[in-house]
């Protein structure tokens, strides 16, 4: 095993994530929005919070959150998990945006690929990463080992690919 191994930061696993967002979640996301006959969230009110927004009237875009429809959105949630999971198997230990970036996920004491109970607690520890403005994950730019709160719970690192 190699023992100089170079965490993945902050800002590459952003970008990372970033283009998971786009070439993943964002598909998913308009598939659910037409299988859901545009009832999984209302573009109506999306469009209002932004002309709200941008005219300078952020109270009237707060007070009006859009509401989506909880059997879409857990479909859409479920559909992402599966995927990133396929992902995770098929690249062994990363999504399509960490693949492009040269970085992957592997077990934090082995360096070998995660397993199953690795993915589900990574992913479900996402949510944790996300509660109390998004300090799970900005954790990763201040720890040595550049690890975030879903990281820690899973036994995970993210490192380059370079280093296996």
């Amino acid at each position: 095993m190699k023992t100089n191994i170079t965490y993945a930061g902050f800002w590459v696993r952003s970008f990372a994530a970033f283009f998971d967002t786009f070439f993943l979640a964002l598909p998913v996301a308009i598939l659910i929005y037409f299988l859901s006959d545009g009832t999984w969230f209302e573009l109506s009110k999306l469009q209002q919070n932004i002309q709200y927004a941008l005219s300078g009237n952020a109270q009237k875009a707060l007070s009006l959150q859009l509401q989506t429809t909880l059997h879409w959105e857990l479909l859409f949630e479920c559909i992402v998990l599966v995927l990133t999971a396929i992902f995770w198997r098929y690249f062994k230990g990363a999504t399509p945006g960490k693949k492009y970036m040269g970085i992957k996920v592997v077990d934090a004491h082995t360096l070998n690929n995660i397993d199953n109970r690795q993915v589900l607690t990574r992913s479900f520890g996402y949510i944790a990463s996300i509660l109390f403005f998004f300090i799970g994950f900005f954790m990763i730019a201040f720890r040595k080992d550049k690890r975030g709160l879903h990281d820690l719970l899973a036994n995970t690192v993210v490192i380059y690919e370079t280093d296996r």
